[in-house]
């Protein structure tokens, strides 16, 4: 069975993550008492504060809860939070408010852009890692919606293995921005902000 933890980043970003009960989600340590609630969060989308600014989905797919400790010689020792914090105040600069997630699940991934073009967001950037290269369904999932899509990579897949040559995202993407580290989603924002 799994909870989804809604967790505000100040007042502006929401940092949604599925867990089952006892998953440890990496949030930063003044969030986690609210980890003990995670059935009855104390923030839902009915009670979190909205914005009239453009939103802009931001969207991780499998084992990006583990950056900062997974591969770092390929992903780099930025966490997810760091991220996500950084994001949050280029947002701010922007006049954008942006809602980041991840989940290690391709459903939720489809979901939640077909959730972005029911809300009427902005954009999204979607960092869905290895199923960038296996995922018709993302592809269609895209396909299905006029919202624009960024595909957005920590390394470059062009100069890694062959299996990650074939983009089934990038197919269906406005464009893609991959090979920059961390500094990647900041580009993809700044390409997003001026669509």
């Amino acid at each position: 069975m799994f909870y989804i933890c809604l967790v505000p980043f100040g007042n502006r970003v929401q940092f949604h993550r599925l867990a089952s009960r006892g998953d440890n989600l990496s949030l930063p340590v003044s969030y986690r008492p609210h980890l003990n609630h995670v059935t009855n969060p104390p923030f839902t989308p009915k009670t979190c504060p909205m914005s009239t600014r453009p939103t802009i989905y931001v969207l991780n797919g499998p084992n990006l809860n583990l950056l900062g400790t997974r591969e770092p010689e390929i992903y780099g020792t930025d966490t997810l939070d760091d991220i996500a914090g950084r994001l949050d105040d280029q947002a701010q600069g922007l006049g954008l408010d942006i809602d980041f997630r991840q989940s290690n699940h391709e459903g939720h991934l489809v979901d939640w852009l077909h959730e972005a073009q029911a809300t009427g967001a902005k954009a999204v950037l979607l960092n869905a890692g290895a199923y960038t290269h296996t995922s018709i369904a993302l592809h269609d999932a895209i396909k299905s919606i006029t919202v624009p899509v960024i595909e957005v990579h920590l390394s470059d897949p062009m100069k890694r293995e062959r299996f990650r040559h074939v983009s089934y995202v990038g197919m269906a993407a406005h464009s893609c921005i991959a090979g920059h580290g961390a500094k990647s989603y900041e580009l993809a924002l700044d390409v997003a902000a001026r669509l």
